[in-house]
C-alpha cells in the first residue's frame, strides 16, 4: 500500500515543487458579501487598452459583448459577455470547458476514463486465502489481505485493490486507477492528472458564479497552444463574464492573472 499513500498524499495537497510539470492552486470558500463583494450586473463590457501583460486588439466587437486580447509568446485572451437567457450558468460554461478542451485534444483525451470509476471492493473474507491482518479498536478498523488493504480511521479512509487506489481526507477524495492517473476531489476543487495532461476545475460556493478552468499539457496541440482554459465570474442571474484564455507556455501564470483582473474590471472580485 505504501507506494500509492505518498503520491497520492501530496496530490491531496493541491500543491507541486516548482518544475516543468508544477500547478499550484489556491481557493476560497467564501459566499458573495463574507470576504467578497457583490459582482456588478452589466450590459456591455469595458475593454481597456491594456491589462497586466494583455494588449487589446482592435475595438470591442459585437455591440460590447466582446473583446480580443494578446499576450507574450503569442497568447490569446477573449472577454465574453454572456447572457443566461434562462440556462443554467453550469450548462453555459460546460460549453466553454467543452470549447476550450477542444484545443488540446490530446489532453482532454488522455484525462478521459474509459469508464466511470468505481471504488474498490472490500477485502474479502478468510475463506479466499492469502496473507491476512486485522487490526480494530475505538475509531479504528485496519484490515490486509494480500496487496489490498482498507484503513479507516477518524477523518481517513484508504482503499486498496492491485493499482487502485481511493483516498479520502476529510473533504477530500482521491482516486487513483491503474494507467488512468490520479484524480482529486474537493467540495470546491477538482484536479485530473495523467502523466503530462492536467485539468483543474475551480468553483467558489455561493449563489453568484466564480470559477476557474484550465487544462494542460506538456505536449503542445497543431496550433502550438499548451494551457487553456477561463476565468468565469457573474452575478446570480446573469450575465456572466467569461475570458477565456490559450498559451502557449504551460506555465505562464501571468496571461491567465492578466485574464482575472480583466474579469474583475468588468464585474467585481
Amino acid at each position: 500500500m505504501r507506494p500509492f499513500l505518498l503520491p497520492l498524499l501530496l496530490v491531496a495537497g493541491l500543491g507541486a515543487c516548482d518544475g516543468e510539470k508544477s500547478f499550484r492552486i489556491t481557493t476560497s470558500t467564501s459566499d458573495d458579501g463574507a470576504g467578497k463583494g457583490v459582482l456588478r450586473v452589466i450590459d456591455a463590457l469595458q475593454c481597456p487598452d491594456a491589462v497586466g501583460v494583455l494588449t487589446r486588439k482592435g475595438l470591442a466587437a459585437n455591440g460590447g459583448a466582446s473583446c480580443v486580447y494578446g499576450g507574450p509568446k503569442g497568447a490569446e485572451v477573449i472577454l465574453h459577455l454572456v447572457k443566461l437567457d434562462g440556462r443554467a450558468p453550469d450548462a453555459v460554461l460546460k460549453d466553454f470547458e467543452a470549447q476550450m478542451a477542444a484545443n488540446l485534444p490530446q489532453a482532454d483525451a488522455r484525462l478521459k476514463p474509459p469508464h466511470p470509476p468505481s471504488p474498490p471492493s472490500p477485502p474479502s473474507d478468510a475463506s479466499a486465502g492469502g496473507d491476512q491482518a486485522v487490526v480494530q479498536g475505538p475509531g479504528v478498523d485496519i484490515r490486509t489481505k494480500g496487496d489490498d488493504a482498507s484503513v479507516r480511521l477518524p477523518g481517513l479512509r484508504i482503499e486498496t485493490q492491485g493499482d487502485n487506489a481511493n483516498v479520502r481526507i476529510g473533504g477530500i477524495n482521491i482516486q487513483a486507477k491503474d494507467g488512468q492517473g490520479v484524480r482529486t476531489e474537493t467540495s470546491s476543487v477538482s484536479v485530473d492528472n495523467n502523466g503530462p495532461s492536467t485539468r483543474v476545475r475551480a468553483r467558489a460556493p455561493g449563489a453568484a458564479t466564480r470559477m476557474t478552468y484550465f487544462i494542460a499539457d506538456d505536449q503542445p496541440s497543431a496550433a502550438g497552444w499548451r494551457r487553456v482554459g477561463f476565468e468565469a465570474r457573474g452575478p446570480e442571474g446573469g450575465p456572466l463574464v467569461v475570458a477565456t484564455i490559450r498559451s502557449k507556455d504551460r506555465n505562464e501564470d501571468s496571461v491567465f492573472e492578466s485574464a482575472k483582473a480583466l474579469v474583475s474590471v468588468n464585474v467585481g472580485d
